[in-house]
């Protein structure tokens, strides 16, 4: 099944027409009479999307749909009114109760399944998004903080100036922020300010628009890099349902067939930036988890899950052009003296300090990586060895050379560091895995180590 549906009716030849319509889209569809019938199937199992009859505007169908709103656990079942009356009023308190869309009777069928698959779509995206962030949270990252709508990020596309300046000036007085006015040309120009955009609204009701030209500018601005993360509404001619499907479809994410009142144009508006804020929030969250999970809190560099995964890369690469990689093992020198001598937090200073070396003094392929608490790890892809020896004779000097900062007040600390080297083993034509690298640099920096510090060792089997 492609989606559970719930259909929630008073008037049974209704629900009996929606839910053969919906069975023959291979949906998963259950039909109710009344809203507490609706509130006990949702607690026992929970829709992807609702389909209700919202006729009466007083009725408790919309304090239902208020309630689905309201409640975090519901907030995201998509909602379609269907039966409204076609006035502005009745569709305005469709939508202010909680509608995604309101389709008056006679529905279109083509138009209804269209307006379903995008909301599908959109609950499928949001559900997977959640998902993650729960993910993240449970592991112990911090959720992003909400974001607030801020000015500018709304821009109009329309080719007819005139009744473009008119509709702008509505959507400002409604929305309280500017509204940005370009072409239809500008809009797919890879601009940097346009891509700064959270809504496209696009005015199809005036100057000309083709349908094969309407269709291109929804699907560029859905494919381009810099776009395709913004809502987009357009506004078509009465009538014109099939080209409103095929919109919906492409990846439009509303579609107002015929005349409508600024304050529904408004609530529209509004809903679709909160919908693209909320899904900027999840993804800002899942990026910071993401970059939680392979790198140091401490130091800022990658950590050894994330290396080890690296280094297969620089492996496979390496194989792939012939060239060597060097491996290079990083440990400070009598580390525990200056913790129990200075403090923990005078040790804390000298790894991020050493971090910041690193960093600053090696090639931008080059990767660096806290490997252990005074360990670290430099993989350097086409390196030869007496490249990797040159790198590791220069950073041993650059720690030598200028002590550390243990903070204010406290005289600079003078540290040292043993560097243990292995190269790979294409050049003897053997095929070496990542494990038997290790040890060998590992080995390497013990035998640095053994032989008083502040040294360099290089792995027999590269010598």
């Amino acid at each position: 099944m492609s989606g559970k549906i719930l259909i929630v009716d008073s008037v049974s030849t209704n629900r009996i027409v929606l839910r053969v319509k919906m069975l023959a889209a291979r949906y998963e569809v259950d039909a109710v009479a009344s809203c507490a019938e609706a509130a006990s199937r949702i607690a026992m199992s929970q829709p992807d999307l609702v389909l209700i009859n919202l006729t009466d505007a007083q009725g408790e169908g919309h304090a239902f749909c208020r309630g689905l709103r309201a409640d975090v656990a519901t907030a995201n079942i998509a909602i379609i009114s269907v039966g409204v009356l076609d006035t502005a009023t009745a569709r305005f308190s469709a939508l202010d109760a909680g509608a995604d869309d309101v389709l008056p009777r006679p529905i279109s069928d083509t138009l209804l399944l269209a307006r379903v698959r995008s909301l599908m779509r959109r609950r499928n995206m949001s559900r997977e998004l959640q998902m993650r962030d729960g993910t993240n949270r449970n592991f112990g990252f911090e959720e992003a903080s909400a974001l607030l709508i801020t000015p500018a990020r709304i821009t109009l596309l329309s080719d007819a100036p005139t009744a473009a300046a008119a509709l702008s000036a509505d959507l400002r007085a409604g929305l309280g922020q500017s509204i940005r006015v370009i072409t239809s040309d500008d809009a797919l120009i890879d601009a940097s300010d346009v891509g700064k955009t959270d809504l496209f609204m696009i005015d199809a009701t005036v100057g000309g628009f083709r349908a094969r030209q309407l269709f291109r500018l929804v699907a560029d601005l859905r494919a381009r890099q810099s776009t395709r993360l913004a809502t987009q509404m357009v506004l078509l001619p009465s009538q014109q349902t099939e080209a409103a499907a095929m919109l919906l479809d492409l990846g439009a994410d509303d579609v107002i067939l015929g005349s409508v009142g600024t304050q529904e144009l408004v609530l529209r508006a509004k809903a679709l930036v909160r919908h693209k804020m909320d899904q900027d929030r999840l993804r800002d969250s899942l990026r910071d988890g993401l970059h939680a999970a392979i790198t140091d809190p401490l130091t800022g560099l990658y950590n050894r899950r994330y290396a080890e995964t690296h280094l297969r890369h620089i492996a496979k690469q390496a194989r792939a052009v012939g060239r060597e990689y060097a491996l290079m093992m990083i440990d400070i020198d009598h580390f525990k003296r200056i913790n129990d001598g200075f403090g923990h937090a005078a040790g804390d200073m000298v790894l991020r300090g050493l971090a910041d070396r690193l960093k600053q003094n090696f090639r931008p392929e080059d990767l660096v990586a806290r490997i252990g608490g005074e360990e670290f790890l430099i993989a350097m892809p086409q390196t030869s060895l007496s490249e990797a020896k040159a790198a590791a004779q220069r950073l041993r000097r650059l720690v030598n050379v200028r002590p550390f900062s243990i903070g204010e007040n406290r005289q600079d600390l003078h540290v040292t560091i043993s560097v243990g080297v292995a190269l790979d083993r294409l050049n003897c034509g053997m095929i070496e895995n990542l494990d038997d690298l290790f040890k060998r640099a590992d080995a390497a920096l013990y035998c640095a180590k053994a032989n008083g510090r502040d040294a360099i060792s290089i792995s027999q089997s590269a010598a």
